[in-house]
């Protein structure tokens, strides 16, 4: 590693938690309560159903669930969503058993530690607030999710070096995605790719991860 990072910025889905619990458990939680959350709520998903196109929202949001799209209306509404599982105990965040470990070793080191997904914010701080670890959210200093910009472009991670107010350099990324790798490291940052079915990349946990 070219220099001990001032800061490192973590994927969530293959990096810190299964894919598996995103797939197999917060996905069709979502897509089964949706058209009853929607129809309870709707001052509060008025501004987000705005965003959606077509005759029929839900119908849309629906679609994008089984689509895995990674559009900004559908993961603010699914963060809603879950966030009503999670605080009445239905839903509890999975984390790797490195992760806790972890976060607690790069606190201790000085060095803060960011999460940037896909998931919407609040449904990050939900993954890690409400995980089967425990409360991991003291342990993460701040968070970035698809209005920063796409993960698959160099630009979004220039922004996000410009919000920690680091040189790109000074900032380590983490990801189980080779396309995340290659435009983090074309803005400037270090990257490492992470690959826990171990069929290759630079680490296999977060526990290899010593800068």
């Amino acid at each position: 590693m070219p220099e001990k990072p001032k800061a490192i910025l973590l994927d969530i889905e293959g990096t810190t938690s299964s894919i598996a619990f995103v797939a197999d458990v917060l996905f069709p939680y979502a897509r089964e309560h949706l058209p009853a959350y929607v129809a309870a709520n709707p001052d509060a998903v008025a501004p987000i159903l705005a965003q959606v196109p077509g005759d029929d929202p839900v119908a849309t949001l629906i679609g994008w669930i089984d689509a895995d799209a990674k559009e900004t209306p559908l993961k603010t509404l699914q963060g809603m969503i879950w966030d009503a599982g999670y605080r009445d105990g239905t839903l509890k965040g999975h984390v790797y058993p490195d992760t806790p470990g972890a976060l607690r070793r790069w606190n201790e080191a000085g060095i803060p530690v960011h999460i940037y997904s896909s998931g919407s914010i609040a449904a990050q701080k939900l993954i890690f607030g409400f995980s089967e670890a425990g409360d991991l959210t003291p342990l993460l200093s701040g968070y970035f999710d698809t209005t920063t910009g796409p993960k698959r472009e160099a630009a979004s991670y220039a922004k996000i070096a410009d919000a920690l107010g680091l040189p790109p350099g000074e900032i380590l990324f983490v990801s189980d995605m080779q396309p995340e790798i290659d435009a983090a490291k074309a803005a400037g940052l270090q990257a490492l790719l992470i690959d826990r079915e171990g069929q290759g990349g630079d680490v296999h946990t977060l526990a290899e991860v010593r800068p």
